[in-house]
């Protein structure tokens, strides 16, 4: 995705203001800049939270499927992914949001680029700026990393590429599944999984001086087949659920939270809602941090339906045929339109 994703950004470079963070360790009191409204539509019911998935269980497939269609994500346990590894990751993280803020802005990301420090792309599209630093990695992380660290990289560049390869396993894993309770198999399918496009995000969100007057990301749905996120023993990821509200995704030791995103929600033909979720800034005054693998099909593939399901549903298709390198173009000029603009 890495030619497709530049190809979108050099159409539209954003501008610096939506790339560079606030310096937060300097920030006394929450600018106006970002103060978001207080939102009303918040489930205080503690016993509301998304399906947690052993993926050592028998009826996997058939948890997952369901999961993806009530909830639109779930949380996995047994997945396969040391739990020194997550570690290890999370402290790189915690290693790179830590350093002073100008060794980050070395590494920020250029206007018209997708890889670096900086705000989320999705910032432009927002009338007030988010409490939140990210840090994009798409294949090798050795560019950025050496501009962080000159001379103390190795670790770093270690543990990503460890991280990346041991998610786009597991990823290929969960699509394989969630598939399979779609009753699709590799030979439903008009594409090859053998070079998906990939992206790691890092987030950190700062402890804030006025949590309740700020957010940490903005609500959106992913671009990507599926995320698999791993969440710091902080709380502060939130998903929306029709009729119910902004839901808690509390975290769950070495469990990690997979969401369904704008593709799969195509190929299952909306069967699987494109789960819109947030971050918000946690009231303890905690520093969060979350890892955020994104996973989709390869760019030249064509999205649309799934014949074979339409075949078995009897359903008509809600959606065009689309390459995927066409609907991030799409995305990224559109934002949440982006899906009723392929609308059928």
């Amino acid at each position: 995705m890495t030619t497709t994703l530049s190809e979108a950004y050099r159409e539209h470079p954003i501008h610096l203001r939506h790339i560079i963070p606030l310096d937060f360790n300097s920030a006394r009191i929450v600018p106006d800049s970002h103060v978001w409204p207080k939102s009303d539509d918040f489930s205080s019911d503690h016993r509301l939270s998304i399906p947690v998935i052993d993926l050592k269980d028998p009826n996997a497939v058939k948890l997952t499927g369901h999961a993806c269609e009530t909830w639109g994500a779930f949380q996995v346990i047994n997945h396969g992914i040391p739990l020194n590894l997550l570690e290890d990751m999370e402290s790189e993280a915690r290693r790179l949001f830590s350093l002073p803020t100008q060794q980050k802005m070395k590494a920020l990301r250029e206007p018209a680029s997708a890889t670096g420090y900086g705000l989320a792309r999705i910032s432009p599209f927002f009338p007030k700026y988010m409490w939140h630093e990210g840090f994009t990695i798409m294949g090798s992380p050795v560019v950025h990393a050496r501009a962080l660290w000159p001379n103390d990289n190795a670790r770093f560049c270690d543990v990503i590429e460890r991280y990346q390869k041991k998610m786009e396993v597991l990823a290929e894993q969960l699509t394989h599944q969630i598939l399979n309770s779609l009753d699709i198999s590799q030979e439903d399918l008009n594409w090859d999984l053998g070079s998906p496009y990939t992206a790691l995000q890092l987030n950190s969100y700062p402890s804030c001086p006025d949590p309740n007057r700020a957010m940490g990301l903005a609500p959106h749905t992913d671009t990507s087949l599926l995320t698999i996120l791993h969440q710091s023993a902080i709380s502060g990821l939130q998903i929306f659920q029709e009729g119910v509200g902004w839901v808690s995704v509390l975290p769950i030791a070495g469990a990690l939270v997979v969401n369904v995103g704008d593709l799969l929600h195509i190929l299952s033909n909306a069967r699987f809602p494109s789960v819109l979720h947030r971050a918000v800034v946690n009231p303890d005054g905690c520093h969060r941090l979350s890892v955020a693998y994104f996973y989709g099909l390869p760019t030249d593939s064509n999205v649309c339906p799934l014949p074979k399901l339409l075949n078995i549903s009897g359903q008509t298709p809600r959606y065009r045929s689309v390459t995927v390198k066409d609907y991030v173009l799409i995305k990224s000029k559109n934002f949440e339109e982006a899906l009723s603009l392929i609308r059928i």
